[in-house]
């Protein structure tokens, strides 16, 4: 019997579309080091700058969004990852919207990728909204608003071109049915959450890593045998190629 492909292994662009900083490293760093390290093309595209995210009283947005744009740039660096584009839509206040998901299907029409990353907008009891808003909007846009020429009509003037999504990676699912193990890019993940030192603080490099994997022990997505818990990320996998 032949081996089966790994997850992704097909595609050479990837666009990740979530809503925060920290959003990606969080739920699927470890993935997007091990893809950039396989010579995959990563973009980030994050609705918002993250400018609410803190407990600082002194803390204004304007300075935060600054300090966490930093943060997300030197964590992208560190995975590899080519670029980072922020939407600026406010923390807290992203809206499905036409406008927004107009915003996503331009830059996939743009940079083209073969499969896009985002959150899990159906996800139950525990869900920033945030994340359930730009998670939608990357879905639509990805199926099927960017692939039919009349949506969005006024990319042509810019020489953009319908785009054909390949495949939908939903990072953190709660019906998961795709796991990648990152062992071997496990490591580069924590360097990349720590960079994001207004998120996560600035503690031992150990007690972190402790707290990521009893973390992922407590997932309640079970994983297949042979896998560590908090050495695995989760996905659902949308597969458009045969659409």
């Amino acid at each position: 019997m032949a081996e089966e492909e790994a997850p992704g292994a097909w595609a050479s662009k990837v666009m990740v579309v979530m809503a925060h900083p920290d959003d990606p490293e969080f739920s699927c760093g470890g993935t997007i080091g091990k893809w950039a390290r396989e010579g995959k093309e990563i973009l980030y595209v994050l609705f918002t700058r993250g400018d609410k995210g803190t407990s600082d009283p002194e803390m204004t947005s304007e300075r935060l969004a600054q300090i966490r744009e930093q943060e997300q740039r030197a964590a992208a660096r560190t995975l590899g990852v080519k670029d980072v584009i922020f939407l600026g839509h406010p923390d807290g206040g992203v809206e499905d919207t036409p406008e927004g998901r107009g915003q996503v299907v331009r830059l996939l029409r743009m940079h083209r990728p073969d499969i896009v990353v985002t959150m899990d907008p159906h996800r139950r009891y525990w869900q920033h909204r945030d994340h359930r808003n730009a998670a939608t909007m990357a879905l639509d846009a990805c199926y099927p608003y960017v692939r039919d020429h009349l949506f969005y009509p006024e990319h042509k003037a810019e020489g953009l071109e319908p785009h054909k999504v390949g495949e939908v990676f939903i990072a953190g699912a709660e019906e998961a049915d795709t796991f990648i193990d990152i062992s071997d890019s496990f490591e580069r993940k924590i360097d990349a959450l720590l960079c994001h030192k207004s998120q996560v603080g600035d503690g031992p490099r150990e007690a972190f890593v402790e707290r990521y994997r009893t973390m992922g022990r407590r997932l309640q997505v079970k994983i297949p045998e042979g896998l560590q818990p908090g050495m695995v990320e989760a996905f659902r996998r949308i597969d458009y190629r045969r659409r």
